[in-house]
């Protein structure tokens, strides 16, 4: 039931009735969470993180797939991710982070290719829409760069890069000194920045 409520989500999502789609995430996302069924609740996050998107909710679509990317994690679900990478594109075209859009797309299809994924399909070109306009923005250089350090993460960096660009921002404190990186942040510029 929980599987076919995922699947009538998703169908309804990409029909464009996003109202019903919506009621039947919620539904869904509660029977999920009170059988603890993490792979259906992975799932369902990435769907209502899309509807968030399309509705100009960035918060809520970040909300969504950063508890999804975390599931993903402890159930060691790649799909998941895969989702949450090629949402994650979206989520930062959206916001304004173009370089970090063409990572995460860069990344989420080097690693399905890897997986032996290959879609041609609306959303492919969607997406193809979307990077025109990140690498516009970015300029040729930027882009290149952008779209190599995604190519070149692991499965389990770009888990955690995913983890990055869904973070709730940090309040704004008074501006005294430069700003300060976690040391988990640190270690990730680290990796990225080695090509991993």
């Amino acid at each position: 039931a929980r599987m076919c409520g995922h699947l009538l989500a998703a169908a309804l999502e990409e029909a464009g009735d996003l109202a019903a789609a919506e009621q039947a995430c919620a539904a869904t996302l509660a029977q999920a969470r009170d059988a603890g069924d993490m792979n259906t609740l992975g799932e369902l996050l990435t769907v209502m993180a899309e509807l968030d998107l399309r509705a100009g909710l960035a918060d809520a679509a970040a909300a969504h797939l950063r508890e999804a990317a975390q599931i993903a994690l402890q159930t060691g679900i790649w799909s998941t991710i895969l989702n949450v990478l090629y949402l994650c594109g979206y989520l930062c075209a959206a916001t304004g982070r173009p370089a970090d859009a063409i990572t995460a797309w860069a990344a989420d299809e080097t690693l399905g290719q890897q997986g032996g994924l290959v879609w041609q399909d609306a959303a492919t070109r969607r997406r193809e829409d979307a990077l025109r306009e990140a690498r516009k923005a970015l300029g040729s250089d930027r882009a290149r760069a952008a779209g190599q350090r995604g190519a070149a993460m692991s499965l389990a960096t770009a888990a955690e890069y995913a983890l990055l660009l869904t973070a709730p921002a940090p309040p704004q404190a008074p501006p005294t000194g430069s700003a300060k990186l976690s040391g988990r942040e640190q270690e990730l510029v680290r990796l990225v920045a080695r090509g991993r």
